[in-house]
């Protein structure tokens, strides 16, 4: 068992010499630009867990919700009790099977993408949440290129989290993280319906 526990703690001295350097080696302080894509669950429950936690560090969030609004949801009501910290806009109808309508879909996600530009040109902001706004790219609601100028010209220490399946790949590109989520499992194909706390 020593041996074991030898090996052990001299592979975990050399890893933490390389990790040590790559953290030495990363000293630059600036807002990040985050994408969460993939037909998995977790995008938007990834993107309001880091709203939270940049508000545990006394940043100011705000929120726009792209496609969604149609119905309250658990991070809009828990977030709007805190009204200094979190400026929360749901701005959408509902999804775009439900709403049938693109024209109006177009109008609604163009007010949401003014929401959003006051957002980024203000410093007091330390986050900015772009809920689902990758569905509002996918169907051209909105034109990606003005999208992503306004993404790369917002202040130097805030953050950008943009959500939703089917991230174009010209907002890819400038991302400074992307995570795909993948399906292994979910609950709906075995007949489970969507769960308070869970979905929405």
């Amino acid at each position: 068992m020593s041996d074991i526990n030898e090996r052990h703690r001299d592979r975990m001295a050399r890893k933490k010499a390389v990790i040590d350097a790559k953290i030495a080696a990363a000293d630059k302080n600036i807002g990040v630009l985050i994408v969460n894509t993939g037909n998995g669950k977790g995008k938007s429950s990834s993107g309001f867990g880091m709203a939270m936690r940049a508000m545990g560090h006394g940043m100011k969030v705000g929120v726009v919700q792209f496609i969604k609004g149609a119905m309250s949801t658990g991070e809009e009501q828990f977030l709007r009790r805190f009204p200094e910290e979190c400026s929360f806009h749901a701005m959408g109808e509902g999804y775009t099977w439900e709403t049938q309508d693109r024209e109006r879909d177009v109008i609604k996600a163009k007010q949401a993408w003014e929401q959003a530009r006051a957002f980024l040109r203000d410093p007091s902001y330390g986050m900015v949440v772009l809920d689902e706004l990758n569905i509002a790219l996918k169907y051209r609601y909105l034109d990606v290129h003005d999208v992503i100028a306004d993404l790369l010209d917002r202040p130097e220490m805030q953050h950008a989290i943009v959500t939703g399946r089917a991230a174009p790949q010209e907002l890819i590109d400038v991302a400074d993280t992307v995570t795909e989520m993948t399906v292994v499992k979910h609950a709906f194909k075995a007949g489970i319906a969507a769960q308070a706390g869970t979905e929405w």
